[in-house]
């Protein structure tokens, strides 16, 4: 069987919590073995730290502040310290990184400054764990790709989720450091900048992700997503890159290892 790794699944979510198992269940039957799960802020940690002490060799932890949860937010010091002191002590075997991290200025370009000063600390503790970090960006890449060129020469790695940038954009990055980049269910719509990006990688860069349960890729699309889908999401890179859906899949699961494990 053609084995895949979701790079970035939030199963821990409330929107699994009626039928977890058989999600699971569908998974492993679609070739999902292994999952990579981003943290958000600290009301969902502990769903998630318990999710992956009951799936110990399938779910694997990261550890981070999202941007938004720095918005509106006066307590976001706290909140970092928080991110800062699991690392001291995990209550959960090891992190595999740093993430959910980035920018976002989607909902409010009012917390610009605070979101890059937690971005950057951040990036700045995956240096010092050894770590990569996992980076959410939104309406905000000029601002990213400006940040992270400071960090060239340094040793970041990591992934670029939900990639949707520009080309010069991808460009920019790849000198930035050793970065693969996610492509999820959006790659399978119509209208797809995300098409357009994937077209301009290497498969080399490449990471297959559901963001679940968000951004269901077609025909799902406007359900809830899940882990069963990446085969889906690697048949459309497979079409675009004119590999077969093994290469696609033998490619990208060779990318998280060697960026994660």
């Amino acid at each position: 069987m053609i084995e895949f790794i979701d790079t970035h699944a939030h199963i821990y979510e409330p929107e699994f919590d009626e039928d977890r198992a058989a999600v699971m269940s569908r998974a492993a039957e679609a070739g999902v073995g292994r999952m990579l799960l981003p943290a958000i802020d600290g009301g969902s940690y502990e769903r998630m730290f318990a999710l992956c002490r009951e799936y110990p060799d399938r779910c694997f932890p990261m550890m981070g502040l999202h941007p938004t949860s720095v918005n509106d937010n006066p307590q976001w010091e706290r909140d970092l310290e928080l991110v800062e002191r699991f690392f001291a002590a995990p209550p959960v075997e090891r992190f595999f990184g740093v993430g959910e991290i980035g920018l976002d200025y989607y909902w409010s370009v009012d917390f610009r400054n605070e979101q890059r000063e937690v971005f950057v600390r951040q990036v700045e503790l995956s240096l010092r764990e050894g770590l990569p970090v996992a980076v959410h960006t939104r309406d905000a890449w000029d601002d990213m790709t400006e940040i992270m060129q400071r960090f060239a020469g340094r040793g970041v790695r990591g992934v670029f989720h939900a990639f949707s940038g520009t080309v010069e954009h991808l460009e920019r990055l790849r000198e930035c450091g050793d970065f693969v980049f996610g492509v999820g269910g959006t790659v399978t719509f119509r209208k797809s900048v995300a098409a357009e990006a994937v077209a301009a990688m290497e498969l080399s860069e490449i990471v297959l992700e559901t963001d679940c349960p968000y951004l269901a890729p077609v025909p799902y699309r406007g359900r809830r997503n899940e882990p069963s889908y990446i085969p889906l999401i690697c048949g459309r890179v497979a079409e675009i890159k004119g590999v077969t859906v093994a290469e696609a899949a033998a490619a990208s699961t060779a990318n998280a290892e060697r960026i994660f494990f």
